[in-house]
């Protein structure tokens, strides 16, 4: 039932597949897929994020490849042209991420165990927003997602950091779908004062010292107080799973030591 031969762009729907036990149907994966580590051992890495391996794709024989986001629009293009039938997911919210969830697991044949983990979570998403009711002093957080450029996080951390008890300082941009339409200046920066900064440079290592140096930040009270922290962006940058089992966890331990 379902497709029998899927190749994922990217990593969430690979974790999707796994934890509903139908990583059978996977025969292609991202190089950055991490999750779960042994997707990397198991399965044929055909893809980077915006670029495929167009030879290695058609040669697998896939009767259905998923991507996310119009950043792979020509990658999915090429691959439609090829006679390939393409899925291309667009979530941007937390209620999108649980909604494309379902889809996947209504696709493979796991349409119950999908909507048992997402109650789960779900119900997590719950308990995270009645823990926050009783807090009054909430740290102010700026979420970097790429430097130059800066670029602020995208819905879905937005959200994640409200969740885990924090205050996006810039909150106000979290509905714009595209990343250049996220693009603040170091000024804008100064001027909201977060408490806590948190990087997350969408595939490359955070710079440190970048971050510590910046002139025009050296008076912010996240830089003074040293409340600069790094996040593996498999468990933030990613809408799946990994966002409710680890990264909004991880948000909730950097805001604890506010």
């Amino acid at each position: 039932m379902g497709p029998e031969r899927i190749i994922c762009l990217t990593e969430e729907p690979t974790e999707m597949l796994y934890l509903l036990g139908e990583e059978k149907r996977i025969v292609g994966i991202s190089v950055y897929t991490e999750r779960p580590s042994k997707a990397k051992e198991e399965k044929t890495k055909v893809s980077a994020f915006i670029s495929g391996n167009l030879k290695k794709i058609t040669a697998l024989e896939p009767d259905l490849v998923i991507g996310f986001s119009d950043i792979q629009s020509q990658l999915a293009k090429d691959l439609i042209e090829r006679g390939l039938n393409v899925l291309i997911f667009n979530q941007r919210s937390i209620s999108e991420i649980l909604s494309n969830m379902q889809m996947l697991g209504n696709l493979v044949g796991q349409a119950e165990k999908a909507k048992s983990l997402i109650e789960e979570w779900q119900n997590q998403i719950t308990l995270w927003k009645q823990e926050n009711e009783s807090k009054t002093n909430k740290p102010k957080v700026f979420f970097q997602e790429w430097d130059e450029p800066i670029i602020t996080g995208i819905q879905w951390v937005s959200e994640a950091i409200e969740l885990a008890g924090g205050v996006d300082s810039f909150s106000h941009l979290k509905d714009r779908k595209l990343a250049k339409d996220r693009i603040i200046t170091a000024e804008e920066v100064t001027d909201a004062n977060p408490d806590i900064y948190v990087g997350s440079w969408c595939g490359k290592v955070m710079d440190w010292d970048w971050v510590r140096n910046k002139p025009e930040w050296q008076n912010i009270s996240a830089i003074q107080n040293n409340k600069i922290f790094e996040m593996d962006p498999s468990i933030i940058l990613q809408p799946g799973p990994a966002l409710f089992l680890e990264g909004i966890p991880k948000l909730k331990e950097i805001f604890s030591s506010f």
